[in-house]
């Protein structure tokens, strides 16, 4: 009896530490990520939904992305939302599959002759980029590009709209979701560059600090691929992006 007795209690900091919800962590990225949208916006709901499945509980933090990052690398987050592909982020966190797919757009001021077909085109120009982001392995990897870095988007387009750089870049879709709401006001002096940049897989990163994280990122996977499967996928597309 005194035996059972023990191990219930040796078994009790185990217990515990099952019950605790993975911590979820991303910027403000409207409508994939903004605590004050529905869900937390289309890829918070989403992840939520598949680690939900998956069996387990969650809570998510809205940081500066800078600070997203350094939470995910020392441990104290367990996931980022939206991670786009960075060789480095494999020294400390554990990718999954990708579960969407962002366009990334070149953001001009309206009339202004830029057109490129190379990345080359572009060195003559000014970027305002924010800090931390993984915008592409050709983009992110070209010292000739010249590079402003910002704290967000928001920052970046104003300085495009004021003519303090020539060039930002964002996904297509939050970069139209901005401008029609917080950025109306200088929606009408920018506009997008004709051709995209990339098409940029979107993945959610576990912590290596998480001792679990290689099983997160399978079960996360196992439910994505049941989703795609089963229809709810698509379903759950359908109600955000209609």
């Amino acid at each position: 009896m005194l035996l059972r007795v023990l191990g219930f209690v040796l078994c009790l900091p185990l217990l515990a530490m099952a019950d605790e919800p993975l911590r979820l962590v991303s910027d403000r990225w409207p409508p994939y990520t903004d605590a004050k949208m529905p869900g937390g916006g289309l890829a918070v709901h989403l992840v939520s939904s598949v680690l939900t499945r998956a069996g387990y509980s969650i809570e998510y933090s809205e940081v500066p992305w800078p600070r997203a990052l350094y939470g995910v690398q020392n441990g104290e987050y367990d996931v980022l939302v939206d991670a786009w592909y960075n060789t480095e982020r494999e020294k400390y966190g554990h990718y999954s599959q990708p579960y969407l797919v962002n366009n990334l757009r070149l953001i001009k001021r309206k009339g202004a002759p830029i057109a490129y077909e190379r990345l080359a085109d572009l060195y003559p120009y000014r970027f305002a980029v924010v800090r931390g982001y993984a915008y592409s392995p050709a983009f992110n990897d070209d010292k000739r590009l010249r590079k402003v870095p910002v704290l967000n988007f928001a920052n970046a387009a104003m300085m495009v709209a004021a003519g303090r750089v020539e060039l930002t870049l964002e996904d297509e879709l939050t970069a139209s979701y901005q401008l029609d709401h917080e950025l109306r006001d200088i929606r009408d002096k920018l506009e997008f560059v004709p051709r995209p940049l990339s098409e940029n897989p979107l993945y959610i990163l576990v912590s290596r600090k998480n001792p679990d994280h290689a099983k997160i990122v399978e079960d996360f996977n196992r439910e994505l691929a049941k989703m795609r499967a089963d229809g709810s996928y698509d379903a759950f597309m359908n109600v955000h992006l209609p």
